[in-house]
């Protein structure tokens, strides 16, 4: 009998450890993983996610019962931004331009925050996922201590080679490298760095996966069969797909941003500010090459910008509109494939073996 390849038996070891089939993994994606889009990767063999920044408690525990017969999944939570400055006649030359968009602004749309975010961690510990995630940061010591008490894993969102070894430090699981390719925000712990160090993942992933001790998941533009073997290859334990599911009619985007994916090339996305001040890769519409026009006024600071946009970007969603929808998008996005997420999982994972058997 051939042996198994080391990059095949790495990875199946890691699925088996959380229960999985399959060691490919639906992205956290805010806004984006409804239940019935995990429930499909779930059965499939991957593990199920939800992003779940803008949930309140008590729809973090619907969401993961909703889930929790299906198989595992991950949960996961922003780390908060410190306080942001204010600068109301700043915030005011935004809602003009921002009015050119869409519905006047209203004044105090900047005022909106975020669900508390220790009542989020509370609801997560009850809610008993087998990981809970982290992006823009790590969670604070005694809520590790609480997660870990609990038999929940900590899977960190990763950036560069020190933000993995600080997660390892703080006692992270695993570590989630996350290349500058991939769709949405970017998990970056410094926000003022987020462009500067956008480190693409077959850079990143080797570098990180030499540093730390623990498993590195990759994620970041992959979408097929070749992103996942080339991971594997370079040292990951398993592979995270986000825009690569957005296709699937389970995950229930809006049609336009849907087909735009999928006529999308590399040079198609942009890294921007523009929807939450906070950077992220989207689709280069016409509002994002709006806001990053010399005479635009420069983003407000996360969540203000987040809370200024917010009229905008529902008129957009109800309309159809792809020119102003945030339309987040990873570099691979037209490799993302109309069909169900079964389909894209089971074959990614046969070609995958295919390649490296």
């Amino acid at each position: 009998m051939t042996p198994r390849h080391p990059a095949l038996a790495r990875a199946e070891a890691f699925a088996q450890s959380y229960g999985l089939r399959r060691p490919l993994l639906l992205a956290p994606m805010a806004g984006a993983c409804p239940p019935a889009l995990s429930v499909a990767v779930m059965r499939a063999g991957g593990l199920g996610a939800c992003g779940a920044l803008l949930m309140q408690p008590a729809a973090i525990l619907a969401w993961a019962e909703a889930v929790r017969a299906a198989g595992p999944f991950q949960i996961n939570l922003w780390i908060p931004d410190p306080a942001p400055v204010r600068d109301p006649g700043h915030e005011a030359r935004l809602r003009t331009f921002l009015g050119g968009f869409g519905p006047a602004v209203a004044p105090k749309a900047g005022d909106a925050t975020p669900p508390d975010f220790f009542a989020q961690c509370e609801a997560v510990i009850e809610a008993r996922p087998r990981i809970v995630s982290s992006i823009m940061g790590l969670y604070p010591p005694d809520i590790v201590a609480r997660f870990k008490a609990s038999g929940i894993a900590w899977w960190a969102t990763v950036t560069t080679v020190a933000e993995a070894l600080a997660a390892e430090a703080a006692g992270a699981d695993a570590v989630v490298a996350q290349g500058a390719e991939a769709g949405g925000h970017r998990g970056s712990f410094d926000p003022a760095k987020a462009e500067l160090a956008a480190i693409g993942l077959m850079a990143l992933l080797p570098a990180v996966v030499d540093a730390v001790r623990i498993p590195v998941i990759a994620t970041g533009g992959i979408a097929d069969a070749r992103g996942a073997a080339a991971a594997l290859l370079l040292g990951a334990s398993a592979v995270q797909v986000g825009t690569g599911f957005l296709r699937c009619p389970e995950a229930g985007i809006s049609a336009p941003w849907a087909d735009a994916l999928g006529r999308a090339r590399p040079e198609d996305t942009r890294l921007t500010r523009a929807f939450s001040g906070r950077a992220g890769r989207s689709l280069a519409t016409e509002y994002v090459a709006a806001a990053a026009a010399p005479d635009a006024p420069a983003p407000a600071p996360y969540p203000v910008q987040r809370g200024l946009t917010q009229a905008m970007r529902e008129a957009a969603a109800k309309a159809g509109d792809l020119a102003r929808m945030q339309a987040w998008a990873g570099q691979a996005a037209g490799l993302a494939q109309a069909v169900r997420a079964g389909e894209v999982l089971g074959g990614i994972w046969r070609e995958v073996e295919e390649t490296l058997g």
